[in-house]
């Protein structure tokens, strides 16, 4: 067990307390050396073929963003939610009007995107947590909450984890309904930035991280590869 990291400037103040005490909550961790990560990597390249998707879309997103493809940004994602989260698909219609909703979340939090677009999480400050949480829900209402987080982590990489409900259920975070779950992944954000300082401490090497820890957390809970 770790405790999450706690958020420079954090106050439990009556307005903050509540978050504050979640933000502290211990969840399970099971990443504690860098190896474990490589291993990950070695398994998730070798069995799973939507890695080759992930890196597609990821460009995508990244041309879509610089106007430098006719595709639009919710167009990108959506290339690659529909089967990266085909479970979500099963009961909702992805058609024009969903396209619609998902330009609209992503028009109406432009420049607080734009802001996390090039940061790393572990640069997250306790002045954010609110502002976190809306922008979570405001997509999580459009995606669902392992949409939410897809879409999220396509729009800013380095900033923004990965998650599913199988990865969820092993670090002891469990999912309420559609909207209701921005504290949930405020945990897990604060979880994830202690795996990144226990096992990546110097700053400079932390690129790709978010990426290499939902590798090993995809091929350990979701697969149960490793």
């Amino acid at each position: 067990m770790v405790r999450a990291a706690t958020l420079p400037g954090l106050r439990p103040d009556r307005k903050q307390f509540r978050r504050h005490e979640i933000l502290q909550t211990k969840l399970t961790s099971s990443i504690r050396r860098f190896e474990q990560l490589e291993l990950a990597r070695k398994l998730y390249v070798e069995y799973e073929p939507r890695d080759l998707l992930y890196r597609a879309a990821t460009e995508l997103v990244a041309l879509a963003i610089d106007r430098k493809t006719t595709l639009s940004v919710g167009e990108s994602l959506a290339v690659l939610l529909q089967i990266w989260n085909s479970q979500y698909y099963r009961f909702h219609p992805f058609d024009s009007q969903h396209f619609h909703a998902i330009e609209q979340v992503v028009s109406a939090h432009r420049s607080l995107l734009d802001g996390f677009r090039f940061r790393e999480i572990t640069t997250m400050s306790a002045t954010e947590v609110d502002p976190i949480a809306e922008l979570f829900t405001a997509f999580e209402l459009v995606l669902g909450p392992v949409g939410a987080a897809k879409a999220l982590h396509l729009l800013a990489p380095e900033f923004f984890p990965l998650w599913d409900r199988e990865i969820t259920k092993a670090y002891g975070i469990y999912l309420a309904g559609t909207g209701q779950n921005a504290i949930q992944y405020l945990q897990f954000m604060t979880t994830v930035i202690s795996q990144i300082l226990n096992v990546c401490p110097s700053p400079g090497d932390r690129k790709g991280m978010l990426k290499r820890i939902d590798e090993f957390n995809y091929c350990r809970f979701t697969k149960d590869w490793l």
